[in-house]
């Protein structure tokens, strides 16, 4: 789905010590005297690491120190960092790991690779228990504990970094590249693989690094030293490990003329991303205490921010209100956007909800997913998704009718695909457990009428004949579904509320025996609480949230589309069978991707970029004029469980200028922008929507 030729999984060979090789390479992953050392020695302290991380603790200038590595190989370099960084004070600061690797270990490779080293067992642990399967081209954002967080991009290293650069308006005076403060070049010997030691890869490193980034590196070979020299870096030639006689170590010691990245439109210059310069005042306002609010306040008060979440009514009251909601998201072996962001957004909620599930065992249950195939076009495409996606079995399984039923519990017709790590959550208790950090302030049943800016914060106001402000931060970030385009800086986002409607039933002796979530046209939960959630209906252009009959009869359809036996455990129910429901509105967008970003100023967009109108690949010189501070997360439709905690983290890392959960595409791909801009060159006039 995401791979290319040259791409794939590590083969190794193993010598008659234990030691691996790459059998691409030809090459050994580190020292065959003892890796860990020689990772000391090179990286840690030839970036001077132990004296940068003890002194974080009196710095309240710099919340994330971040290293960057070539060759992620076994992760040894990864845990000795994460190793150092836990013996040294670091309050609240964080670390962050990014990694580019072109052929990562199989989880079995990794494992039995890290073996030698118990000192490192526990974080070897937590890596193992995150480690994405291979899947192609793409990053993965992996959380541990002590505020440690790993980017792993699989790519070529060049491409893969270079997929972390936005492009940028010289004129525009505000670097908005994520930033660099020790870099680990720890490819293949430039001997045995020259494309890891590029000019381009130096080129890239330049655009990533500030002025006070260091580097280390094993190998002192001259286009080693030539790249460090012509991305502005001092050299210096230190005393090799153990029998290599040198390595070199580099210090920024300027700001080269760098060109900003390649684009395929001029217009893409106007997805800027950070619109705020981050300052000692770390507050922030969001506007929706549902799914997308509590998540974003969460992902902000994480990294430092103190968040004041304003809500209509209470939390989790409007679409993540339901009492039930799946962790799914539909995959395609097409190579497009949508599907893209659905597999990233996928295989990162599954990763972020294991400890919801492990802490809040009454709060859902990763009890595995059933997608059933509706007809057998449809079963050949779903087993399209799997030989597309390599096999990866720990993700999802094509799995057949008599499968199905295995793993089900109960006897299915048809078969689909499996997800072994999804299930359901009660988005009410997921918003509570968000919401709940010493960072957060809650205050319910305040309706924002309108946002504005004063003096460099944003207040919201209500819609009283004083319009009093009830709330005001240096940043402000709109996460309130679809009454985000209420607000008149977002009036031009193209929401369309859905009307949705999910079902109750109670639980008989057969339906309990349902041992996972099954979806096909609707869905339907395992018991909990003595019922099933069942659901849910599509009623574009209808505003009454009154439950209907209607409704519930349209979700027994769905029922009944899962199969003769799994309506029969209900005793083929009628209406009268509903023991309740419940209806809110989804917010969708014409793309079906959400909507995550800084907010344009939109008739200042239509301005400057008038020329596109003319001409699509016309140049925008002027740089973009966005409302500073304010921010958007909302569009997340139907898949809000599966979407929003990618979302959140995007968002976070936009407004702290960090390296982002995503390929620069697939974030500008989210960006609010995007449909203004679309309709310019169309030659569509950009108004209000609402």
């Amino acid at each position: 789905m995401n791979d290319t030729p040259d791409t794939g999984p590590a083969t190794l060979r193993w010598d008659d010590d234990g030691q691996p090789l790459s059998s691409i390479y030809g090459d050994f992953y580190f020292s065959r005297y003892d890796g860990l050392a020689e990772s000391r020695y090179v990286f840690l302290d030839g970036n001077d690491l132990p004296k940068r991380f003890n002194a974080l603790s009196s710095d309240n200038t710099q919340r994330t120190f971040t290293i960057a590595e070539t060759g992620f190989g076994s992760g040894l370099n990864f845990l000795a960092s994460w190793q150092l960084w836990r013996e040294h004070p670091r309050g609240n600061h964080r670390l962050h790991f990014i990694s580019v690797e072109q052929h990562p270990l199989t989880p079995h490779d990794l494992t039995r690779t890290l073996t030698p080293w118990p000192e490192l067992a526990p974080l070897t642990e937590q890596l193992t228990a995150q480690y994405p399967v291979f899947i192609g081209r793409g990053i993965q954002r992996l959380h541990f504990s002590d505020n440690v967080s790993l980017t792993l991009i699989t790519d070529d290293a060049n491409r893969g970094l270079q997929s972390l650069l936005w492009p940028e308006l010289s004129s525009a005076g505000v670097t908005r590249q994520p930033r660099v403060d020790a870099w680990f070049l720890d490819g293949f010997s430039p001997s045995k693989n020259q494309a890891m030691w590029s000019e381009e890869l130096f080129s890239t490193i330049a655009s990533l690094s500030g002025p006070n980034t260091t580097a280390a590196t094993f190998s002192a070979a001259s286009v080693v030293k030539r790249g460090f020299k012509s991305a502005g870096f001092t050299v210096t030639i230190e005393p090799g490990y153990r029998k290599k006689r040198e390595m070199v170590t580099a210090a920024r010691a300027s700001r080269p003329e760098t060109v900003a990245p390649a684009c395929e439109r001029a217009s893409e210059l106007y997805y800027q991303q950070a619109t705020h310069r981050a300052s000692n005042e770390l507050t922030a306002l969001v506007i929706g205490a549902g799914l997308a609010g509590s998540h974003t306040a969460r992902a902000l008060a994480e990294s430092g921010w103190h968040v004041t979440v304003l809500e209509q009514h209470t939390p989790a009251s409007g679409g993540s209100g339901n009492p039930q909601g799946l962790l799914y998201a539909r995959l395609s072996h097409r190579r497009e956007t949508l599907p893209r962001f659905n597999l990233h957004a996928l295989m990162y909620a599954q990763r972020h909800y294991q400890s919801f599930w492990r802490n809040q065992p009454n709060g859902g249950e990763q009890c595995g997913l059933l997608q059933l195939a509706n007809n057998d076009k449809q079963a050949a495409a779903q087993r399209q998704v799997v030989t597309a996606l390599h096999h990866p079995s720990a993700l999802v399984q094509s799995v057949d009718a008599a499968e199905a039923s295995h793993l089900s519990g109960v006897t299915l017709a048809q078969g689909g695909l499996y997800f072994p790590d999804c299930g359901w959550l009660d988005p009410r208790q997921l918003c509570a457990e968000r919401l709940d950090h010493p960072n957060i302030k809650v205050h319910s049943n305040q309706y924002v009428h309108e946002l504005k800016q004063i003096e460099g914060h944003w207040h919201a106001l209500t819609g009283t004949a004083n319009s009093s402000s009830i709330g005001h931060a240096a940043i402000a970030v709109v996460a309130c579904a679809e009454r985000s385009g209420q607000l008149s800086q977002l009036a031009p986002l193209p929401l369309k509320p859905i009307r949705g409607q999910i079902s109750s039933l109670c639980a008989t002796a057969k339906s309990v025996k349902l041992k996972t979530a099954l979806c096909a046209k609707g869905y339907l939960a395992p018991a909990h609480g003595g019922e099933h959630s069942l659901g849910a209906t599509f009623n574009l252009g209808e505003n009454n949230l009154a439950l209907n009959p209607q409704d519930h009869q349209c979700n027994l359809e769905h029922l009944n589309e899962l199969g003769e036996h799994v309506s029969a455990a209900f005793n083929h129910p009628t209406v009268n069978a509903v023991t309740g429901g419940r209806a809110a509105f989804r917010c969708t967008t014409p793309d079906y991707l959400p909507v995550v970003g800084p907010v344009p100023d939109y008739p200042a967009l239509k301005r400057e970029c008038a020329a596109l109108g003319r001409n699509a690949k016309a140049v925008i010189e002027t740089p973009a004029s966005y409302h500073s501070g304010l921010y958007v997360n909302c569009g997340h439709g139907s898949r809000g469980l599966a979407y929003i905690p990618l979302c959140a983290q995007l968002l976070t890392d936009i407004i702290n200028r960090e390296c982002a959960p995503l390929d620069a595409p697939l974030a500008q791909a989210l960006h609010p922008a995007r449909f203004a801009l679309r309709d310019l060159i169309r030659g569509r006039q950009t108004e209000s929507h609402h």
